[in-house]
């Protein structure tokens, strides 16, 4: 099917086409009556001297001259003949070379030739008769004094045609770019329903919308449900084989069975890594869900972040690494609370799981003072991150090839999830503190 531009280009070549057709039966029209006329005026000057032929031939031969020199400085090249007769006997002829049958509109002669549209107009008490034929030259009408004098009329009319059709058109489009504009400033995880529309033109396509986004609320929120579901199932026998592996290795010594030991610790690792799975694919489904305005509460961000860290302290304990805080001041910030947990849990949970032990992380806090953006950093001394990876990281279950450690994939997945959901983003660098990560979370301004 034609598209919107198709159905416009065919339409202006219908318009063309009309345009031109409407052009050569004006010209036709306009001959004619020109015929007419000028027959007409032949004729009551004719009267005025009819009892002198010579008189008749000199004022024809000088009002011919005065017409070609008219057509000449118009620019027009049709030909013209008038011939004039008294009783019987031809007085003038302005085109003696001419055959005395012209072809005519329509004619088979016309067909190779340009037609002539002729009048005769008779007086029966004098014995005149005049008889004019004009050539309709059909090249003519695409010259430029040509479209001057057929198109003049045409082109002064279109803005009288065209702004009332533009506003029409913007006018009657309003309530359609309104409605774009409210499903464009929505985000990924906005699914209510369109407000209902006043035009009645228009109220057709929201419920269709209205209906689509439902349906995609509805799937959606049965494969946030399944997969949650499926993490809970999943969590309990994970835990059991888990206790059961630990009972093992508790009873298994490394002397006596060192086969079945390694076998032991090779299930504790198996499961840790499935239940870290478990827990990742939990927390990924929470930040996911759709937002509502209710779950955005307004904290002291940077407190918020110090408590955060504090539940963290005993994972970098174990390796001996020291985790610090630099916020320059106190700063209020409309959060989601679980989601914003979510996001430093992996943030700082990667950032001390990639650097070495007895190693430090550093989180700085700093802007939001309507000067500068507000912005978390947080910094390891990893192995970093190389650039034509940064891109894919945030994908679900990739991991950067050759790193040593285990993970899910999930990690950076669900902190950037978290962060759109804070009306933030993330970017990746290379840490000012060393040879490791940094990643920025970008706050957008509050509204």
């Amino acid at each position: 099917m034609l598209g919107f531009t198709g159905v416009i280009a065919v339409v202006t070549l219908a318009l063309l086409a009309y345009v031109v057709s409407d052009a050569k039966a004006t010209q036709r029209w306009r001959t004619g009556v020109e015929n007419v006329a000028h027959a007409h005026e032949i004729m009551l000057h004719m009267l005025r001297v009819a009892d002198r032929p010579e008189a008749i031939r000199g004022d024809l031969a000088q009002l011919e001259a005065t017409r070609q020199a008219m057509f000449a400085k118009l620019g027009y090249g049709s030909r013209v003949r008038l011939r004039v007769w008294q009783h019987g006997v031809e007085l003038y002829n302005s085109a003696p070379r001419l055959p005395a049958l012209l072809p005519v509109f329509g004619s088979k002669e016309a067909r190779t030739a340009n037609s002539w549209m002729c009048t005769a107009e008779a007086d029966s008490a004098s014995g005149l008769l005049v008889d004019r034929c004009h050539e309709v030259d059909d090249e003519w009408m695409i010259s430029l004094s040509g479209l001057n004098v057929l198109m003049s009329s045409t082109v002064f009319s279109l803005p009288l045609l065209l702004l009332p059709a533009w506003l029409i058109v913007r006018i009657g489009l309003r309530p359609l770019r309104t409605i774009a504009a409210l499903i464009g400033q929505r985000d990924e995880f906005d699914l209510t329903s369109l407000p209902d529309s006043t035009y009645r033109e228009l109220a057709p396509l929201v419920d269709a919308i209205n209906r689509l986004l439902a349906r995609l609320k509805q799937r959606i929120e049965r494969e946030h449900v399944f997969i949650a579901d499926a993490a809970h199932e999943l969590k309990t026998p994970l835990a059991a084989i888990q206790i059961n592996a630990h009972l093992i290795l508790s009873r298994v010594t490394e002397q006596a069975q060192p086969g079945a030991a390694a076998a032991a610790r090779g299930l504790r690792d198996g499961v840790n890594r499935a239940s870290h799975m478990v827990h990742q694919l939990l927390a990924f489904e929470r930040v996911s869900i759709e937002s509502d305005s209710g779950a955005m509460v307004e904290v002291e961000l940077a407190g918020f972040i110090r408590d955060r860290l504090a539940t963290m302290v005993p994972l970098a304990l174990a390796r001996d690494i020291d985790i610090e805080f630099d916020a320059a001041t106190p700063c209020l910030r409309r959060v989601h609370v679980e989601s914003l947990g979510a996001l430093l849990e992996n943030l700082v949970g990667n950032a001390v799981k990639y650097s070495p032990d007895g190693g430090k992380v550093l989180v700085r806090l700093g802007g939001g003072d309507g000067v500068q953006r507000l912005a978390l950093a947080v910094h390891d001394q990893g192995p970093g991150i190389a650039p034509q990876y940064r891109h894919r990281v945030f994908e679900r279950f990739f991991r950067v090839p050759g790193q040593p450690q285990t993970g899910s994939g999930l990690g950076l997945a669900i902190a950037a999830s978290a962060a759109f959901r804070n009306h933030a983003r993330i970017e990746l660098g290379q840490s000012a503190e060393g040879s490791g990560l940094v990643v920025w979370v970008l706050f957008a301004e509050q509204p």
